[in-house]
């Protein structure tokens, strides 16, 4: 009877994304195909109660400024006795049962992290062999992309990802490179709306335009008049220096 290969295989492709013919063999002991959701429950919670800093924290009674002195006389003024103003029941007062600092680690045993370590709008995990800063760098400002060293991987990235791209060396691995060429980025192609709103904004730019132009050609006539009458009111007030003078 012939032996069936169960050797966990992945499709693997070039950096601009073209398909490779041959597959890359993962390894067994990581890729064994077996799912334990308990304990990866337990790796999750884990890793996110890790995250928290546990910064919160109240004052009781006690450690209120204040409230040393009796608010009024225990008896005759009508109202309930009071001891302090600091007391829970009032404003400004202390926090019964508040929250404290405290750590939220959770320790996930030896035992249990050696079974669970068991594209377009999507989420891409990208495991590096080793770390790789520019890598780091490239994907960090898309939401949808996490960058981070095979060795450093976790249950959560796993179960958060939708796609997970392995670096073939971190797998020891190998693969030849293949000659190709880096297909020309597709246009969209524009819609309807998208066409009216340019146009509406080209004719809005172009009303600009000749009302700008329009202002300018006014305030030159203006100031062309402006010029004609001055020469005008000089030779007016001459000629009535000269016929006081002749008068004299």
């Amino acid at each position: 009877m012939a032996e069936t290969n169960q050797t966990p295989q992945a499709s693997a492709y070039t950096s601009l994304g073209t398909a490779r013919t041959e597959k890359v063999a993962l390894p067994e002991a990581t890729f064994d195909g077996v799912i334990n959701v308990p304990v990866m429950h337990k790796a999750v919670t884990a890793f996110l109660a890790n995250q928290r800093q546990g910064n919160a924290s109240t004052k009781i009674r006690k450690y209120v400024t204040g409230g040393n002195q009796k608010p009024w006389k225990q008896k005759g003024t009508g109202r309930a006795r009071q001891g302090s103003t600091r007391a829970p029941h009032w404003v400004g007062g202390g926090t019964v049962f508040g929250p404290t600092p405290r750590a939220y680690d959770q320790y996930v045993p030896r035992q249990v992290r050696a079974v669970r370590l068991g594209v377009d709008d999507k989420k891409v995990l990208i495991l590096t062999d080793g770390v790789k800063p520019n890598v780091f760098l490239s994907g960090r400002n898309i939401q949808s992309v996490h960058v981070m060293p095979y060795s450093d991987a976790s249950t959560y990235h796993i179960l958060w990802s939708d796609v997970v791209l392995v670096e073939a060396g971190a797998l020891g691995q190998s693969l030849e490179p293949i000659q190709e060429t880096a297909t020309a980025p597709v246009k969209r192609a524009r819609s309807a709306a998208d066409v009216a709103r340019g146009e509406r904004k080209v004719a809005k730019r172009a009303a600009k335009s000749a009302a700008k132009k329009s202002t300018a050609k006014k305030s030159a006539a203006k100031k062309d008049t402006v010029k004609k009458s001055a020469p005008k009111s000089a030779k007016k007030s001459a000629a009535k220096k000269s016929t006081k003078k002749k008068e004299k």
